[in-house]
């Protein structure tokens, strides 16, 4: 599907279920799962065993792809140190600018309870901005509207996201299911992520706090 002169919106699109909106099948999915658990395929990012939530207002994009993969977790406490594969949606985008950022992640401190991080930023007149950010995500709730939007590319020709990382370009695997846009907007974000990385990130009026107990931005 091309259309590069249209713009797509998508109200309350839930990308949770990214194994058939953003075609990683079951049959896709295990085969990967299989490759890696016989060693034959290495994730590109070994991520914690926590995943963290991030909402904000309103994301601006340019360059925007997404696709299917897999990250490895590792597991705390295995001896030898062992990885467990998780499958996820993959946001990679040139530039980014998100409007009241949130990011929260809740540690477990078995008898002491949990406590959790929170950061804010872009809270005022200048947005946070990215340049080269991609985003290993499992959930993502949003409004959504795109620009000049290919659904359904093969996920090694992406030609519009950012093309600075290789360990990232090396993840667009051949016969996968992807899509792209020119631009994109989503508003009233809320994502769940394994791991996020950039370029460049500029977190205007940085805020960090620490809490006992869960107070998560969503």
């Amino acid at each position: 599907m091309h259309a590069s002169h249209q713009t797509v919106s998508y109200g309350r699109t839930r990308w949770g279920r990214f194994g058939i909106l953003f075609g990683l099948c079951a049959a896709a999915v295990l085969g990967v799962l299989t490759m890696m658990s016989n060693g034959a395929l290495a994730a590109s990012f070994s991520v914690s065993g926590q995943q963290f939530k991030v909402g904000a207002d309103r994301l601006e994009a340019t360059g925007f792809v997404q696709y299917g993969t897999v990250d490895a977790r590792t597991e705390p406490g295995s001896d030898p140190p062992s990885q467990t594969p998780e499958p996820v949606a993959v946001s990679a985008m040139k530039t980014a600018k998100l409007t009241n950022l949130c990011q929260s992640v809740v540690t477990d401190l078995g008898d002491f309870g949990s406590v959790t991080l929170k950061i804010r930023a872009g809270t005022g007149k200048n947005p946070v901005t990215a340049t080269n950010m991609v985003v290993d995500m499992s959930a993502l709730d949003g409004n959504a509207s795109f620009r000049g939007m290919e659904i359904g590319r093969d996920a090694s020709t992406l030609d519009k996201g950012p093309v600075n990382d290789p360990a990232e370009v090396a993840q667009r695997r051949q016969g996968f299911f992807s899509q792209q846009a020119d631009t994109v907007v989503i508003t009233d974000l809320k994502q769940v992520a394994w791991a996020t990385t950039a370029g460049e990130f500029n977190l205007t009026g940085l805020s960090l706090r620490l809490r006992w107990g869960k107070d998560e931005c969503f």
